[in-house]
């Protein structure tokens, strides 16, 4: 017999938001995870809103805006605007944020006004710390040998942005500068004035753009260190020697894999005085020569350094893909630097999931 086409909605239901995920949806061990990192993080979320502890309404929960962020990442959703219509009528992401089916979602508004805040009080490299945490404890780090690497980051500007610094062009059209030499020394973007010009390679053209510094463990690919940094010619190599010391201590050596930008003098000058064997990609074509010599390649160890560096590339990939690094819709490097950070706590949660399916010992 036929069914009627009818719709009927009950009053009252007894139906939870938990029934309607699965149990073997690829969400729930990351949202275990991140409810464990975010539950430690108590004391930070109370000293951000002590000043307001006199009086006014609640606020919005930092625990959910910090789920909502991340799950911007995970599932690529371009706008806050767009994330908070996704949330209103999608029960997985309500599930994962902690709102029950009949709770009103925020205005998109919330996550500019509170993003400031987070920057203030380091919650995002908080939980990026978090991550690194937990592989460490489930015996996924090395902890001894890394690799090291940077990436372009497109800012959220364009070269009609870009004016001279001493107000020379003002009544100029802002699409009239063929012809006309542009440097960061002369211009600056009035969209973005902490973004820089700057190229990978000489067949790129030079867009304003800022760097995203990333260290990973050789073991499984983690990502144990991030930074974004304004972009010029020495900032790999200034931000590498910077994260390696993190790592790096007085009894400890540790190795670095690099590619070939970061064979300098100065770069593996650096790494020794800190206890770091740079396993740096010889750059024999350069002036001088490389500055790795015999005495470095000949041993097995840099080899294998060679060959795991070119992991890192990985991240860098899920996060201009999946995540919003290859393009970034904030301005300012502060703000730059916490979506690098949450990208790469993002990837890091995605990476352990994936190893505790291939090691059921490590997913407790």
């Amino acid at each position: 017999m036929r069914g009627a086409d009818s719709y009927n909605e009950s009053l009252f239901t007894t139906v939870k938001l938990e029934d309607f995920v699965p149990a073997t949806h690829p969400l729930r061990p990351i949202r275990t995870w991140l409810n464990d990192a975010l539950a430690k993080m108590d004391a930070k979320f109370s000293a951000m809103y002590e000043a307001d502890i006199k009086g006014g309404r609640p606020s919005i929960a930092p625990e959910k805006l910090m789920r909502a962020m991340l799950l911007q990442v995970l599932y690529s959703v371009r706008s806050e605007r767009q994330l908070v219509e996704q949330i209103q009528y999608n029960l997985l992401f309500r599930w994962f944020v902690g709102l029950a089916i009949e709770d009103t979602v925020w205005n998109h508004s919330v996550f500019s006004k509170n993003r400031d805040r987070l920057i203030e009080h380091d919650a995002v490299t908080e939980l990026f710390n978090a991550t690194v945490e937990m592989a460490s404890k489930r015996g996924l780090l090395s902890g001894e040998h890394f690799s090291v690497d940077g990436t372009l980051i497109q800012a959220w500007a364009s070269h009609k942005s870009m004016r001279r610094k001493d107000g020379s062009d003002d009544g100029r059209p802002p699409e009239d500068w063929r012809g006309e030499p542009r440097s960061n020394d002369t211009h600056e973007s009035t969209s973005d004035p902490q973004s820089r010009l700057y190229r990978k390679s000489n067949a790129a053209p030079a867009l304003p753009s800022y760097l995203g510094h990333v260290l990973t463990d050789n073991r499984h690919g983690l990502v144990v260190n991030v930074q974004a940094s304004t972009s010029d010619g020495t900032a790999e190599r200034d931000v590498a020697a910077q994260m390696l010391t993190d790592v790096a201590g007085p009894g400890k050596r540790v190795t670095v894999g690099a590619d070939k930008a970061y064979d300098t003098k100065g770069f593996v000058k650096a790494c020794r005085e800190i206890n770091v064997t740079p396993h740096v990609a010889q750059n024999i074509n350069r002036t001088g020569g490389s500055a790795i010599d015999g005495r470095t390649t000949r041993h097995a160890g840099y080899e294998v350094s060679q060959r795991k560096r070119k992991r890192i590339e990985q991240c860098f990939g899920w996060g201009k893909l999946i995540g919003p690094i290859r393009q970034v819709m904030v301005q300012g490097l502060d703000k730059v630097d916490q979506l690098l950070t949450l990208t790469m706590a993002a990837y890091n949660l995605t990476r352990l999931r994936t190893l505790a399916q291939l090691r059921p010992q490590c997913a407790q």
